[in-house]
């Protein structure tokens, strides 16, 4: 394997744009500025440096569903609000993506879609029949 050196000027141009571009995630991406355990409510709430609150279930986040209050309440705040992290749980959410609705991996959020089309209201059945009166669904053209 080839061992490649930087002079100085390009490691200080290198370290230049990695602080600027740190700079900029800082201002246009959300930060955590507090996080914490709602235990009545089973919620994260997450106080952001913008001055919003954002609160989601813990149940919904990959790696939180199931687990006790007290290893909930052991939440952290990562690097500089980029993160939620839980040691006992193993457990790490991104804030931008939390804030996007995003709680965990691809396959993570396709079972939570899964489960969200398979439950059933009184609403969803009675649109299902109101549909079904009218033809059900419009056959596909060839």
């Amino acid at each position: 394997m080839e061992h490649r050196t930087i002079s100085e000027q390009e490691l200080d141009a290198q370290i230049k744009r990695g602080t600027a571009a740190g700079r900029k995630a800082a201002e246009s991406e959300p930060r955590a500025k507090s996080a914490r355990y709602d235990a009545v409510s089973r919620q994260i709430v997450v106080e952001l440096t913008n001055g919003c609150t954002f609160i989601f279930p813990a149940d919904l986040a990959q790696g939180l569903k199931g687990a006790t209050d007290e290893q909930l309440a052991e939440v952290a705040i990562l690097g500089r609000g980029y993160g939620l992290h839980w040691e006992t749980l193993d457990a790490d959410l991104s804030i931008p993506a939390l804030v996007m609705g995003i709680f965990g991996s691809h396959a993570w959020m396709r079972e939570l879609a899964r489960r969200g089309g398979a439950s059933t209201s009184e609403a969803k059945t009675a649109a299902a029949r109101a549909n079904g009166a009218k033809g059900g669904r419009p056959k596909k053209a060839a």
